[in-house]
């Protein structure tokens, strides 16, 4: 197997998670809707919340890496939901589709060898490769993934 072909699968592990942090569709799981607006210890956000961040951020790194369309979103208007509350469950549903379906997107892109890890993505500039944006994901997803964790500690949710 090349050093290339490794090191993409072992990104892939590490954008699906797992391997330092339980993984968000493992969270997702032990989430009920009934629960996923509730703010804890007035804390300033929800699971709701937390998870439409890590979801449009992603898109957002999706679009940027794999898109020719890509027009960045204003800061930091989008990238939290605007409804503080969830109010459909079918909402909360599609949420977690789109997660997934964006991640798959990605990892597809990442695992295709056309796709240089090093050499500037779609809209990127000097620095701004697939692999730096990878990276930048996964970092930002463990993040708020420990958030999300601390939400459940705390609702009693584990």
């Amino acid at each position: 197997m090349s050093e290339d072909k490794i090191i993409r699968e072992q990104l892939v592990k590490h954008l699906e998670g797992g391997a330092a942090f339980m993984p968000i569709t493992e969270i997702l799981k032990k989430i009920s809707f009934e629960d996923i607006n509730t703010r804890p210890n007035s804390l300033p956000y929800s699971l709701y919340e937390l998870f439409f961040h890590v979801v449009f951020t992603q898109k957002d790194i999706v679009k940027f890496t794999c898109s020719e369309d890509y027009t960045e979103p204003k800061w930091p208007d989008f990238y939290w939901p605007k409804e503080k509350l969830c109010r459909h469950k079918e909402e909360w549903e599609t949420l977690k589709a789109e997660y997934i379906t964006d991640r798959d997107r990605l990892k597809n892109f990442l695992l295709n060898v056309e796709n240089k890890l090093t050499e500037p993505v779609k809209n990127g500039k000097e620095g701004q490769s697939l692999l730096r944006e990878l990276t930048l994901l996964i970092e930002h997803t463990a993040y708020h993934t420990g958030q999300m964790l601390i939400l459940m500690r705390l609702m009693n949710l584990r």
